[in-house]
Parts: structure tokens; sequence; C-alpha cells
């Protein structure tokens, strides 16, 4: 998804169309973004500006708030060898204070490397995430397939100024039938503390799958609920899965589908339980016009059981689309919300508040250096508002993760590069 670094050139997909999209974002972030003035809607507030080093360096997701109100986050660079790191914001006065937590190792210890999701609170109230590489060598890469990890604080009183975590591997995908390179989107839990995830590529085709991992003895078993098979089917989950209260799960694939281009423009599916299996239905393929193409995000539902998501691509205004797919005996009706302007539209899940009003960011829209949004119901139709503008500043580029909202209706969210040293902030937006 995010272009690496030069001196590490790793093939993150293999399809034509997968390519240019990394090359778009790698675009993004090596292109001199021209300074404009932000739209401020509301109270922008800059809480971190990472330095490359421990504190971690490119965050890619958006960030985990705890009871307590502090933010936890991943960065895909950074840390203590530059394969990514696990970071706290703690409130402290008028401003926040970093704390790393965790350093991704890689291969060199069967651990993981570049985290593109975000972190789950789990059951146990400890977190849980994935990484897109690491877990060491597998099928397909000899920088790891990426593993699913478990992340605690120390068991023992930490005195020091800076206390990392203790982190588990709770399993490592090698690549074959089980799947690999799990993607953007964050792992969820049932109400019996099974964890559900997609993988971008692996499965026996080779594109992705959907993945169960049950608590059994101490460890955790894998379970590939689906694997795709490309084409009309779908090819290449990156956002993740929901669940809704039967135990159904919903999720998008990047490409596949009907029609399209030759690689098929993406597709929104669901999985039923169905006896000892899942069964797989489309609920829409996209075409690649003004319904928009390349849903990397994942979906949300709302109080009314309507589900939302975003393409990256195309849409009436060329920067990608917000929809909505409505469930009606048994069928589902897509309803275009939104056709945002601008290079490229999300890339992560939107978010929703109470009144089912949509958060969501843009890496190239607003002032080409990417846009926070709100679409507002509003007679019949949805009001669009853009929270902030970014310049390509001290504020930050490139805001690529998920939006998230506090119970006040404070905005927080991160951003991919620029600030103070080129490698991202995290940022709150007030009302």
């Amino acid at each position: 998804m995010i272009s690496p670094e030069p001196q590490q050139i790793w093939v993150l997909r293999t399809s034509p169309r997968a390519s240019a999209f990394t090359l778009v974002l790698a675009i993004g972030f090596l292109l001199t973004v021209a300074t404009a003035p932000a739209a401020r809607a509301q109270t922008f507030s800059l809480l971190h500006t990472f330095t490359g080093g421990n504190d971690g360096a490119r965050p890619v997701s958006g960030l985990t708030m705890d009871r307590a109100g502090r933010l936890y986050g991943t960065t895909q660079y950074g840390g203590n060898i530059h394969l990514g790191s696990v970071y706290q914001l703690t409130r402290k006065g008028s401003g926040w204070v970093n704390n790393p937590i965790y350093s991704f190792n890689g291969n060199e210890t069967n651990d993981g490397a570049m985290p593109y999701s975000g972190l789950t609170i789990g059951p146990d109230g400890s977190f849980y995430g994935t990484t897109y590489e690491g877990g060491g060598d597998c099928a397909l890469s000899n920088h790891g397939c990426g593993t699913v990890y478990n992340l605690r604080p120390a068991a023992a009183a930490c005195k020091a100024a800076l206390c990392p975590w203790t982190e588990t591997v709770i399993y490592r995908f090698v690549g074959g039938s089980d799947g690999a390179n799990p993607g953007g989107g964050n792992v969820i839990f049932d109400a019996a503390g099974n964890l559900y995830g997609t993988t971008d590529n692996g499965g026996a085709s080779g594109v992705g799958t959907v993945y169960e991992l049950t608590p059994s003895n101490g460890g955790w078993t894998e379970k590939v609920l689906y694997t795709f098979a490309g084409g009309s089917d779908g090819t290449h989950p990156w956002g993740g899965v929901i669940l809704d209260q039967t135990g159904n799960l919903y999720g998008t694939t990047s490409q596949g589908g009907i029609g399209c281009d030759g690689f098929g423009c993406g597709t929104v599916f669901e999985l039923t339980p169905s006896g000892s299996g899942w069964t797989k239905k489309i609920l829409y393929s996209f075409t690649g016009g003004r319904d928009g193409t390349d849903p990397y995000a994942g979906l949300v539902f709302d109080q009314s059981g309507n589900l939302y998501g975003a393409t990256a691509f195309s849409g009436s205004g060329g920067g990608g689309t917000v929809f909505e797919l409505t469930p009606s005996n048994g069928s589902w009706t897509f309803t275009l919300v939104y056709s945002l302007t601008g290079g490229q539209g999300p890339n992560y899940s939107l978010a929703i508040d109470g009144a089912d009003n949509l958060y969501g960011t843009a890496p190239e829209g607003g002032a080409s250096a990417g846009v926070v949004f709100r679409l507002a119901p509003a007679g019949g139709g949805w009001t669009y508002t853009a929270l902030h503008n970014f310049t390509g500043g001290y504020d930050g580029g490139l805001p690529i993760g998920s939006p998230m909202l506090d119970a006040d209706g404070n905005v927080y969210g991160t951003t991919y590069n620029d600030g103070a040293n080129d490698d991202g902030t995290v940022w709150e937006i007030t009302p």
C-alpha cells in the first residue's frame, strides 16, 4: 500500500492496478506540496510530531483510545531498527507525551514488521494487531508474510521513564493456504473471544483470505473461513471485516468483481455461517464509473443496519466515493452518498457517530496534502464539510488512517508524512 523506502524494495502487490495504487502514494509523499490555508471549521491541534527514531515514523493507521483517554497507534517505520513501532500518547497538562511501547524486530527474531493496521482492545483488555511482514521466512517472501500479535504492559511494575510492553506473536502466516500479509483492517472479536481478520495475499489462489483465530489451551488456532478465487469473486481484501448482531461478516475486496478493466474494480461481500463452513455472497461489484473503484477501506454500520464504505478512486469528482448499502428483502441496494474531488479518496474505514454523521480522511483531497471531512445527513441528502485541509507543513500531510471519535465528539487521527521532521503527525480536531 505505502511504497517502502528506497533501500527496501518490497513488492506489496503484483497486479498492475495495485502497483499503480502504490505509485500514487509514493508520488504523494515525494512531491513538495504547495502550502495552502487550512479550512478551520473547527479547532485543529497537533498532538505529536514523529522524529523517525524510537517514537516511530510514518503512521499509516488510525488511533485507539483506552478508558483512561490514552491514545495508541502504530507506525510503518521507526523504532529500534526502523521496522515499525507501537506508541502511546498520554495527556499531560495542556500537551501530550509520547511513550514508545514496542519496536518490531522483523525476521531476526521471528517478530513482525511494518504494521499497517491499528490496534484493537481485546476481551482481556490487552491490545491486538497485525503486521504486513515479518514472522520468519515464508513461501512468498524472505521478509516474512506477516503476523497477528498481542501486546500488554509488563507484568512487573516499571519505574523507568520509558516502559516497553510485552509482545507475543499469536500467529505467523506462512504464505500458503493460511494467507499472507494482513493489511490495513483492524482485527475484531466476537462475543466468544474469537478473532477475525483478512489477508491481502495468500490463500489457495494467492489473492487473499478471511481468517479466524480461536483461543485454545493457551494458544491460538487459525482457520481460513474463505479463500478468494480471483476474477468475479474479488481479490485482495485490504480493509478487514466487521460483524453484525447475528454473526455474519462483511468486508470489501480492493479488486476483482464483474467487468471494469480486467482486474475488477472491487466488491463488497458478506460471509454467513452455514453448517460447518461459511457461505459468501457478493453484495455489490464496482463498475469504475460514478460509483467509484478500489474500495480499500473497510465498512461501518449505522444504527439501522445500513453499511457505509468508501472507494479510493473514480467517481464523478475523480477522488473516490462514499457509498451506502441498504438491506431490503434479502438483497442490498447501492446508493452513492458523495463523490470526492482530488487525486485519491479514503484508504481506510470511515468513522460514524451517534447521529450517523460520517467522518473520513482523503490523502490527496482538499488542498492537495489531504483532508479530514464530515458527511452529515440532511434533507434526504448529505452535507460535506472539510474539517481540516492539511498544508503539507507543520500540521502534516497524507492523512491515510481512519479517524477516531471520542465521547465528546473530538476527532483524532494521523498523517503519514510532513510535520517538523517529515515523518508524520498525530492530530486532534475539537468541535
